[in-house]
């Protein structure tokens, strides 16, 4: 029997998924046979990070959302990047699926992207960023803001206590694409650490923000773990990009992370820039020679 949840999920969630078809698009056979050109195609899954929210202008109708600027609208006017690539992520995105979600979780865009032909044996590259929904990072961030320290160091205690189904359920996520695409190198980024304690004042004090950078960087190595799991096998990367955003904090004097002090949970808020998606792309290009998986055709 279909429950309530699941009836009232259906309009919004088919409102995601028809966004999402949208930004993968339909593949079509060519004309005629050419000689193959090498590049590499790459497909993109997960959250607001991947989606490229706090980058640029909206591509995209909610409840899948995404910009024009963020890293992977970056790689992908990269010449060595194929015409079969896409960018399937959306900004609020989980691991599995949720009856009461509307946005597309990362199981549902790895099965879309499959079913559209984006997913494929063809596949060279495959992006992945995900957790913090999963463990509703915000609340914390409200909580370490408006609380005092010790009801912000149980906030993220209980981020930490919730990690751990994090990993398998992301672990399943890597899994289904590693059956669907198993040419393709997986890279999982991590996360940038938000503040810098030592940098200009903000609404957490500064034992609060080294309370949350510690609870990122425990987040990050839970993806980690999951990124390098026995079932994911070979060619998935990890990529950290704690050292690239060292000095670019949201309260840096350069930063490369959005905040309005005046509108303090915009969804542009906490999520990275232009100049951080970039950083972002750098640390892929970095990590991973997209030259020779262009020469592995």
């Amino acid at each position: 029997m279909e429950t309530t949840a699941l009836r009232r999920r259906h309009p919004a969630f088919a409102a995601g998924l028809a966004a999402l078809a949208v930004a993968l698009g339909s593949t079509a056979a060519p004309a005629a046979a050419a000689p193959p050109v090498p590049d590499v195609d790459l497909v993109a899954f997960g959250d607001s990070y991947t989606a490229g929210i706090g980058a640029g202008a909206y591509t995209t109708a909610a409840p899948c959302l995404q910009t024009n600027g963020g890293y992977v609208s970056l790689l992908l006017k990269l010449p060595v990047v194929g015409g079969n690539s896409a960018n399937a992520a959306c900004a609020g995105a989980v691991l599995t699926d949720r009856p009461s979600d509307a946005v597309p979780s990362v199981m549902e865009q790895v099965a879309a992207a499959s079913a559209a032909g984006k997913l494929s044996v063809r596949t060279e590259l495959v992006t992945v960023t995900a957790g913090p929904n999963d463990i509703d990072f915000t609340t914390p961030l409200k909580i370490c803001a408006t609380m005092p320290l010790d009801a912000c160091a149980q906030a993220v205690q209980r981020v930490r206590d919730a990690l751990p189904a994090v990993q398998a359920n992301l672990v399943e996520a890597l899994t289904a694409v590693r059956r669907a695409a198993p040419r393709a190198t997986i890279v999982v980024f991590g996360y940038p650490l938000l503040f810098d304690p030592d940098g200009w004042p903000t609404l957490l004090t500064p034992e609060a923000q080294r309370l949350v950078n510690a609870g990122t960087l425990t987040l990050n190595g839970t993806i980690e773990r999951a990124a390098v799991s026995p079932r994911v096998k070979a060619k998935a990367v990890y990529v950290d990009v704690t050292r690239a955003f060292t000095g670019h904090a949201l309260n840096s004097a350069a930063p490369w992370i959005n905040f309005n002090p005046a509108d303090p949970f915009a969804l542009q808020n906490f999520h990275p820039n232009a100049a951080g998606h970039e950083a972002y792309a750098g640390a892929l290009e970095g990590a991973v020679n997209l030259d020779s998986l262009a020469r592995r055709n």
